[in-house]
């Protein structure tokens, strides 16, 4: 494929779904800095086999892409991240915790604040979530894939898609009511 053939493919099939990529690779990696360096690995990558991409999915294969890359660079910079232990307490199904009921007015300063907070500590909490289970709460809450596309990207069963998702979407729940430490 010229050159030039190959770059306007790149641009039609990689382009569009870059923000999803960095998306991906910045909560995958947690740090700004190290998702864009991903992302570029990533970048790479993508043109590097764009003979590979059939016409399905682009999204779907470029996050593919960013998946391994992170993968790999996390295996290679913080093989810890990798390592999630199965605790009961904290993944398994839990009881609905105490509620604290801090109303706030929904208009003024003080309820945007509380939002603002509150939508801080929920990236945070979803930032400490395991990186399998935070993989596929972000492809399906903020990129809005299917469990099919998700299965593809992360090659694993739709089985384990939904149980992944139920099982973060529990953890986040239960630190939304307070009955997961901040500890764990």
């Amino acid at each position: 494929m010229p050159n030039s053939s190959k770059r306007a493919q790149f641009e039609r099939v990689v382009l569009p779904h870059l923000n999803a990529a960095y998306n991906l690779a910045r909560w995958l990696t947690r740090d700004d800095h190290d998702a864009q360096d991903v992302l570029q690995e990533s970048s790479m990558r993508a043109y590097q086999y764009l003979d590979g991409f059939h016409g399905d999915s682009a999204k779907s294969w470029l996050l593919t892409i960013v998946r391994h890359t992170c993968y790999s660079w996390l295996e290679k910079n913080r093989p810890a991240a990798l390592t999630t232990v199965f605790d009961e307490q904290l993944h398994g199904a839990g009881g609905d915790g105490p509620h604290a009921d801090n109303t706030v007015p929904a208009d003024g300063p003080e309820a945007l604040l509380q939002q603002k907070q509150e939508r801080h500590q929920v990236q945070r909490w979803l930032e400490e979530l395991p990186v399998e289970f935070r993989e596929v709460v972000v492809l399906r809450e903020l990129e809005g894939l299917s469990y099919k596309e998700i299965g593809e990207i992360a090659a694993i069963p739709i089985g384990t898609v939904m149980s992944r998702l139920s099982r973060g979407r529990n953890l986040l729940q239960r630190k939304l009511n307070g009955t997961v430490d901040e500890e764990s």
